[in-house]
């Protein structure tokens, strides 16, 4: 080995260290300290404050509602254009998705904003992007090969272009971004990992957390990281939603299967703070609620962002708790082999609350989430992913139905 060479042993023993690699002793020893900072930030934040009592009630109806409706993870696949196959091609797909799943809000009216016209339907927000990429592999663009990434020629600014070519005048936001992510993640992979993200997942050890730690490690694009009041805070959306994806698509088993999938938190992005706001979980200073109401950008990374994201993670693990204290039947199932929680299907968080939210539609927005079903309770458990994908499914009805109280924030970043 020559004195340029890392040496192999050490490497092994510092990513043992940090909980990556699968190679660890107590591969369940992993820790993403996204909630850990998440508490720091909203023990110490100024401009947003929770509601105990509020969150309290909204944790009833959550679970309540949540069981109306019994889903599975069986239903992620359920909708027309998530991958029907679970091999490595769907990993490939799953992977391209979140790598690129970011700031797809638009200040043009609906009929106008970036949208994608595909198989005879228009599409936008989050399924506009799978919309793109399964348009692309139509058409035989292999999108979701990184080997195409990293071919400037092949992948070029034109040919992204074409492959998010919008059904409107607006164009998709972020477009050289975008490309950088690709551009950076193929090198990443073609270099460290064989070409293939399954070699990521067979690095984690089944360890969700282990698998998120490596992904901010090595692909700075998932590095979702910024400082609050001079300590560090990990948020790491993309990288977190990404397993729930896998994890989702894959039924908690083979690709999809992770020991320690309740470590991972909800997803911080623009639309469960505004949720939970909305339900008087969230409560803001006067100021920062001008500014949203106002529809005023909020910079990536400033104070006001960070106690937004932050204070929505620390709440929803709240809701958990105050759930699993009140309900024992909502503690999810340890099971070495499989996840016996739910995922599913329409909406961004895979819509798990569509028909069981039909009947509230015509209900302000307490009623709307405080109307709940006598059905007796499933047996499944719940996480903090669960109620991610029920809140941010409930924000989008609530938004057809017009009956957003304030709007989301607005910041354009590659992270959410």
């Amino acid at each position: 080995m020559s004195d340029d060479e890392a040496d192999p042993e050490l490497l092994a023993l510092l990513r043992k260290s940090l909980g990556l690699g699968g190679g660890a002793a107590n591969p369940g020893a992993a820790e993403t300290k996204v909630l850990e900072n998440a508490q720091y930030v909203f023990d110490n934040a100024i401009d947003v404050a929770l509601n105990s009592s509020k969150t309290k009630e909204a944790a009833e109806t959550i679970w309540r509602l949540m069981q109306k409706k019994e889903y599975s993870t069986q239903t992620w696949s359920e909708h027309e254009l998530h991958p029907k196959t679970k091999d490595e091609s769907t990993v490939d797909f799953i992977f391209a998705m979140d790598l690129l799943n970011f700031s797809f809000w638009s200040e043009h009216p609906e009929e106008t904003r970036f949208a994608i016209e595909y198989r005879g339907k228009k599409w936008t927000g989050y399924w506009s992007l799978v919309a793109a990429l399964q348009r692309a592999l139509d058409e035989e663009i292999p999108i979701t090969s990184p080997y195409f990434w990293v071919n400037e020629d092949e992948c070029s600014e034109s040919m992204l272009k074409h492959v998010f070519r919008s059904v409107t005048d607006e164009e998709i936001p972020l477009l050289q971004e975008r490309l950088q992510c690709l551009r950076q993640a193929g090198r990443v992979l073609c270099e460290d990992f064989d070409g293939s993200f399954v070699n990521c997942i067979y690095n984690a050890n089944y360890s969700a957390a282990s698998l998120v730690n490596l992904m901010a490690e090595s692909f700075p694009c998932f590095r979702d990281e910024t400082s609050f009041q001079g300590r560090r805070v990990r948020l790491y959306k993309r990288a977190q939603i990404l397993v729930a994806d896998l994890w989702a698509c894959f039924n908690g088993e083979g690709l999809g299967e992770f020991h320690d999938i309740d470590k991972i938190t909800m997803f911080a992005d623009y639309r469960i703070p505004q949720i939970l706001n909305q339900l008087g979980c969230l409560m803001y200073s006067p100021p920062l609620e001008s500014h949203i109401r106002d529809l005023k950008p909020i910079p990536s990374g400033s104070t006001w962002e960070v106690e937004l994201r932050a204070t929505s993670i620390w709440c929803v693990e709240l809701i958990r708790r105050e759930i699993e204290k009140n309900h024992p039947d909502a503690k999810p199932k340890i099971k070495p082999t499989q996840s016996n929680g739910h995922a599913a299907s329409v909406d961004r968080r895979q819509s798990l609350t569509t028909s069981a939210l039909d009947e509230q539609r015509k209900c302000t927005t307490q009623k709307h989430i405080t109307q709940t079903s006598s059905a007796k309770p499933a047996s499944s458990g719940v996480n903090a992913i669960l109620i991610d994908f029920f809140l941010y499914d409930t924000m989008k009805e609530l938004e057809r139905d017009g009956k957003e109280q304030l709007p989301h924030h607005r910041t354009r970043s590659i992270w959410y």
